[in-house]
């Protein structure tokens, strides 16, 4: 993988804001030429910089959603096979790794507190997991 430029760095961040932007719109904001952006675009994708698009919501759209951050402790050196296992749950939305009392955090999502109480036993049910500690989001302010 090559390394990144400003020029893709500023287009990927264009692309976070809004991955709709035509290349047209693009190129304008990025003062290149529209065969300049379908080609830096295709080589992301091509080199697995970028690796899809989605789509984001406001909060209000999801209200009856239910959404937590769970505070993951991984036993000794099993981070791989909890990862592997987290990755595969539908109802989690994203994984990150982090310092200090916890190794890793998971975004929840569920769409009724039953499921989501399903979904919090089969997690802690995983094995490598030694605790975890779960905070249902209430508000969201910014996203």
């Amino acid at each position: 993988m090559s390394s990144l430029d400003d020029t893709d760095r500023e287009l990927i961040a264009l692309l976070r804001d809004n991955a709709r932007l035509s290349v047209v719109a693009l190129a304008r904001q990025l003062r290149v030429a529209r065969a300049t952006v379908q080609n830096r675009i295709a080589r992301l994708e091509r080199e697995g910089v970028i690796v899809g698009y989605s789509v984001r919501l406001k909060p209000a759209a999801e209200a009856q959603r239910i959404r937590a951050l769970m505070n993951v402790a991984v036993e000794g050196n099993r981070t791989d096979e909890v990862l592997r296992e987290l990755r595969g749950h539908p109802n989690v939305a994203a994984l990150h790794s982090t310092n200090g009392r916890w190794d890793l955090v998971a975004e929840l999502r569920a769409d009724t507190l039953e499921e989501f109480d399903r979904v919090l036993s089969a997690v802690r049910l995983i094995e490598g997991i030694a605790n975890t500690e779960t905070s249902i989001l209430l508000s969201t302010y910014k996203v």
